[in-house]
Order: C-alpha cells, then sequence, then structure tokens
C-alpha cells in the first residue's frame, strides 16, 4: 500500500509535469528559437520519467527491502482492499482514456499502436498510456500480495509487492527515458518517409543526383529536411526557356553578337544569367512544395545547390 501511495504521488506530479511541457511546446517561435518550442515537451517528458525512476521506483524497491525481514500483517486488510478498488476503477478509466489518445495518434501518423508506442513522434502521450498501465498493473500487484498475506498470514508478501511494483515502475522509467534521449538527441523521420521524399527527387529530371541528405524530427509530427542537389543545368534552362519563350533571348543574343559590342553582350548575357538565377529558385520552390505534399509532417525544408567539382583550384 505504501508503493501504491508513492506510485500516485509520482504519477499527479507527473501528469502536471506533462500538462506543462505540453503548454510550453505550443509558444510560437522566437529569434532565440526560430524553429519554435516543440522539443519542450520532451524535455518534460524526460524529467518525468526520471521522476517516476527515482522517486516511484527507487523509494518503493528501498522500502519493501526494509520490510522484508521486520513486515507486520496489515490491521485493517478490508480498508486496504476497498482503497485499492477505487483506485483500480479511476486509473483503469485513465488508462482507456490515454489508450485511446495513442490510438488517435497512431491512426494520424499511419503506424501501428505497437509501432507508435515504440517510435511516434509524440513520447507524451505514450508516457501517460504507460505510466497508467503501470498503475493498474501495479494495483494488481498489490491486490495480489494482499490475498496472498491474508490467505496465508504470512506478511512478507506484502513487501515483496512492493518490490515487484517498484521493478516495474523502474522498467517502465527506462523506457520512456529512452524514448525521449532519442527525441531529444535529433532523430530522423521514419524510413518510408524518408524513401518516398527521395525517391521523389531522384526521379525528377531536374536532379542530377543527391548529396548530404538529412532529416530530423522538431515536435511531435513536425520534421526537418535537407539536401544538397546537383541540378541539371541543361533541364533548368530549357525549363526556363519554355516559359519565357526562346525567340526574345535569341534576339537580343543575336543582336548583341551582330553590333560586335563586348558591353552590349556582357549586358545581355548579365540580365540572362539573373534569369536563370530566378528561375533556379523557382524549381527550388517547386521541390520543397512537393515535399512538403508528400510528407506534410515536413515544416522546414532546406535545399542547396551541389557543385560536385568542388572549388576551383
Amino acid at each position: 500500500m505504501f508503493a501504491e501511495v508513492v506510485h500516485s504521488v509520482a504519477d499527479f506530479a507527473n501528469q502536471a509535469l506533462l500538462s506543462y511541457g505540453l503548454s510550453s511546446s505550443r509558444r510560437a517561435p522566437d529569434a532565440l528559437h526560430p524553429y519554435g518550442y516543440s522539443k519542450e515537451r520532451f524535455v518534460w517528458s524526460l524529467i518525468s520519467a526520471v521522476g517516476i525512476f527515482c522517486l516511484g521506483s527507487g523509494a518503493t524497491i528501498v522500502h519493501g527491502f526494509q520490510y522484508l525481514w521486520s513486515s507486520q500483517p496489515p490491521a485493517n486488510i478490508q480498508y486496504a482492499a476497498l482503497v485499492i478498488g477505487g483506485s483500480f476503477f479511476i486509473e483503469g478509466a485513465s488508462l482507456v482514456v490515454a489508450m485511446n489518445a495513442v490510438k488517435k495518434g497512431a491512426a494520424a501518423e499511419g503506424m501501428k499502436v505497437r509501432d507508435y508506442v515504440w517510435r511516434g513522434h509524440d513520447p507524451t502521450s505514450v508516457a501517460v498510456m504507460m505510466e497508467d498501465g503501470a498503475a493498474v498493473t501495479g494495483l494488481l500487484i498489490a491486490a495480489a500480495s494482499l490475498v496472498a498475506v491474508n490467505k496465508t498470514g504470512n506478511p512478507i508478501y506484502d513487501p515483496i509487492g512492493s518490490i515487484l511494483v517498484g521493478n516495474l515502475l523502474g522498467m517502465v522509467a527506462i523506457f520512456l527515458i529512452q524514448r525521449n534521449r532519442h527525441a531529444l538527441i535529433g532523430r530522423a523521420i521514419d524510413d518510408y518517409d524518408m524513401e518516398r521524399v527521395l525517391r521523389f527527387l531522384k526521379s525528377d529530371p531536374v536532379v542530377d543526383a543527391l548529396y548530404d541528405c538529412k532529416s530530423e524530427v522538431i515536435g511531435p509530427g513536425f520534421f526537418r529536411f535537407k539536401a544538397e542537389i546537383d541540378f541539371n543545368g541543361v533541364v533548368l534552362v530549357q525549363n526556363y526557356l519554355e516559359r519565357t519563350g526562346r525567340e526574345e533571348w535569341a534576339k537580343q543574343f543575336q543582336e548583341a553578337a551582330n553590333q560586335k559590342d563586348d558591353a552590349a553582350l556582357l549586358k545581355a548575357m548579365s540580365f540572362y544569367g539573373e534569369e536563370v538565377v530566378t528561375a533556379l529558385g523557382s524549381e527550388v520552390d517547386r521541390l520543397e512544395k512537393e515535399i512538403q505534399r508528400i510528407v506534410p509532417g515536413i515544416r522546414h525544408v532546406d535545399i542547396e545547390a551541389h557543385n560536385p567539382k568542388g572549388p576551383s583550384p
């Protein structure tokens, strides 16, 4: 029963931390945090998991070992059973709500619930479900311990139950710590989504080759994608001339060449160079919009022009 009291206190504190993390992560981007505060929920989820490990797991295991050889049968076991029954009903209802939230999150990301628990992009809802699941399981362990004590008259089952509850909380805490650690380090997006983006880029005629493609989760369902692209200059120019018309530029270059005026020819080439650069920017914008259409969660796309030959000596 003491283990469940400690567990309930830790659970309440952790839920408060998670709620604060959710609220803080919704703040708008600013000059110091241009990508926003989405990762802050990972920070508070990590603190919550550490709290479960230290307060919930550590305290209950230590308490169980302290009373392993000096425990006494509960004086009012019927009241303890009543408390466990009421707690089971409340925690069970909370677990159902948390499981529904996880199912919705998995459906939104097109993942199975099992995969979402292990590698979903929002560990907050998973943390709530895991904590509530541990609470329900802990109550079952506490109830089984009281039944064993009542049936056998041996009070040792009480501290054993406390140790089991502590180990359960420790396993949940370690799992959540790992989940949030990966999120804070900067985990890449799912292989399936990454493959879809790369397949599109490789098949686009304006792309000759891809270099240094990277992705990062910056929040629950929010991603950043970066790639260096070797653009096909021939296709780029052809696309531009098809939009603007070849005749006008051919006329300008021909007139400048016929005049045998280097200044006029340089001026025409400069204008043309500016237009090609603008055309390159348009192609980059097109690629970025298509990438965001393929994976809507990609909020930031960084495309750089790559020179495969490297800098000139």
